[in-house]
């Protein structure tokens, strides 16, 4: 894994900071959320009303929310949201009421087998309140009357999600995508968050082959309202990448698009094998991430899915324990490592055409032998060279190269740019 750098800290200082909003789908959060972001970033901000059809869907009514809490007889407040969002179901609807601790219990959700955690649940689409709590302060409550009360709002609004672009030299599309609706979860998703913003600042400093656009949604809802809104202009999206669960300790997994043979698919493939980072490539599977509304039939895009653990992989997932210390700024700096190493191999993909197809050309008169000099990996930089001659015809890429020579795309794109340069092979 990669050592601890000072971007890896930042980044850890960016999920520290988002962690104590409340999100959710809609809202105040996911605004507040958006302002942080846009201190690092230029954003694009889209609000799209309430009741707005989007694909087979309806952009719902805007939740937001005061306060919540329940207090036993004598007033003490045994469980409330000025502790944590997580304490309340996500998208509760109003209630103040006095009731039974026998009656409440319909209301409350635990962790029995984590008494001392919290969970994370939400009812979106069904009026319903409610509140989360560690097993062990519900079994500590004793019989008697509770009062309880939500204070929330549920009207007519808006959804909010925002873009950011880094502008390449075609006007081709990689997407790279996080969601912004959980609330007090680090890993799932702040830490996706908070590497797709250090990513797109990266970017930003070079000069991209393909138009990079990042989106900050609510998953599900979010990435089917940017496809609605984008229907006509979604052919120009090349590559994507979902960043997910970007920050706890486990090893990197990537998850392949629908198509399992998309050009980012084998990107990923290539460039965390020949890293010798532990990591672990997976089938796609129609439940997830937003992956699986970029990679529909009828969108069918070439999108996969990056992570560290996967979700519902790791105990703390969807849990008070999924808290900033369980991400770390070296398991972030790796994943953002990356995705850096990935879409820099996707910016050099190139078909070239050998200008000298008859015969092996002399490279020593044209001095691409001598510029190797005392190289150590010169003998693997003149097979590069020798590689992409042979495979320069119009049809091979230079992944292709790299994955049937079994070099490294770097070497393989060194040797096509010396190649280049001494007027060997055209694109």
């Amino acid at each position: 894994m990669a050592p601890v750098t000072a971007v890896g800290e930042e980044m850890h200082a960016l999920v520290e900071r988002l962690y104590p909003l409340c999100r959710s789908i809609t809202g105040d959060g996911v605004r507040a959320t958006l302002d942080i972001v846009g201190e690092y970033l230029p954003l694009r901000v889209h609000e799209v009303p309430t009741g707005t059809r989007v694909l087979d869907w309806t952009v719902p009514q805007e939740w937001n929310i005061r306060e919540a809490y329940i207090a036993d007889a004598a007033g003490r407040r045994v469980v409330d949201f000025a502790d944590s969002s997580l304490h309340v179901l996500g998208y509760s609807v109003p209630v103040a009421a006095r009731m039974p601790l026998a009656e409440l219990r319909g209301h409350l959700h635990t962790l029995p087998d984590h008494p001392s955690w919290v969970p994370y649940r939400t009812s979106y689409y069904t009026p319903e309140w409610g509140f989360c709590l560690a097993q062990e302060v519900l079994d500590a409550l004793p019989d008697g009357e509770y009062e309880v009360r939500v204070d929330s709002t549920l009207a007519d609004g808006h959804l909010t999600y925002a873009e950011h672009v880094v502008p390449g030299q075609v006007a081709d599309e990689v997407i790279v995508s996080c969601h912004v609706c959980h609330p007090s979860l680090a890993n799932d998703n702040l830490a996706g968050v908070a590497v797709a913003v250090f990513l797109a600042r990266e970017l930003a400093r070079r000069s991209p082959y393909y138009t990079y656009r990042f989106l900050f949604a609510p998953g599900t809802i979010g990435a089917i309202t940017w496809l609605a809104r984008n229907a006509e202009r979604v052919e120009l999206v090349k590559h994507g990448l979902v960043l997910a669960c970007a920050g706890d300790r486990g090893d990197l997994t990537y998850k392949q698009s629908r198509r399992g043979d998309a050009e980012i698919d084998r990107v990923l493939r290539h460039v965390l094998s020949i890293s010798e980072r532990p990591h672990r490539v997976t089938e796609f599977t129609p439940y997830g991430y937003d992956e699986r509304q970029f990679c529909s039939p009828g969108f069918d895009l070439g999108v996969g899915s990056l992570s560290r653990t996967p979700y519902a992989g790791y105990p703390e997932y969807h849990t008070s324990a999924d808290d900033p210390d369980f991400v770390t700024p070296e398991a972030m700096a790796d994943t953002l490592a990356v995705c850096r190493e990935a879409f820099a191999v996707l910016d050099r993909n190139r078909r070239y055409v050998n200008l000298s197809p008859y015969g092996e050309p002399q490279l020593g008169r044209r001095g691409l032998y001598d510029s190797l000099g005392g190289r150590s990996d010169a003998k693997q930089a003149q097979l590069a060279m020798l590689w992409v001659l042979s495979l320069s015809d119009g049809e091979h890429s230079l992944l292709d190269v790299a994955e049937r020579s079994g070099l490294p795309f770097d070497t393989v794109a060194a040797a096509a740019d010396a190649l280049h340069g001494a007027g060997l092979i055209k694109a």
